[in-house]
């Protein structure tokens, strides 16, 4: 439950751009005493979440750089052209967004162009994390015979194999060593 709570008090920050007080957390929480509270804020400050000023008030800790991003607008017609209209969604972080679980993400810059019809061009970013299983259909990371490269996973019978997206390359069956080592999550471009 710790951790359910912490996000709630992270989404608040996030939303609000201001720590939650007391009272907030007991309703944030469903706590009936300020004592609970209390509790759970020590554990916090103990795990470096937040720290608190001499006043007892909540300042973010490790919050501050994870927290901040980019404010989100509205949509944009990608189709046919309609009326704009600008108002604040959201703010969005990136870091977040594109890299939920760090400790199992990196980072690949694309070289060739075999997946350009699922639209990864050459000089990308991939953004791929390490999973305990892979399932056919998803574009992954692997090691084939030695050597690494990027396709989609398929399945035919009980063997896997991997599938370029681009016409002009032949699917790579396995002769020997095959591993799977992590699945793309996203695709980074700067124009």
């Amino acid at each position: 439950m710790y951790e359910a709570y912490k996000k709630k008090i992270l989404s608040f920050y996030e939303r609000r751009k201001r720590m939650p007080s007391y009272a907030e957390i007991m309703e944030l929480t469903g706590f009936r005493s300020k004592n609970a509270v209390f509790k759970l804020v020590e554990k916090l400050v103990e795990d470096g979440v937040v720290d608190k000023d001499q006043q007892g008030k909540l300042t973010p800790r490790t919050l501050q750089k994870s927290v901040e991003g980019i404010p989100l607008l509205g949509l944009v017609e990608a189709g046919f052209p309609s009326a704009a209209e600008e108002e604040l969604l959201d703010v969005m972080n990136f870091d977040e967004y594109l890299v939920p679980n760090k400790e199992a993400s990196y980072i690949l810059k694309v070289k060739g162009d075999s997946m350009i019809d699922a639209g990864i061009r050459e000089g990308d970013m991939v953004i791929v994390e390490r999973k305990a299983t892979y399932k056919p259909g998803q574009i992954v990371i692997a090691m084939v015979d030695g050597e690494y490269t990027m396709k989609y996973l398929r399945k035919k019978g009980e063997k896997y194999f991997l599938e370029p997206a681009n016409e002009k390359y032949k699917p790579i069956y396995p002769s020997e060593a095959f591993r799977v080592e992590a699945v793309v999550t996203a695709v980074v471009r700067k124009y």
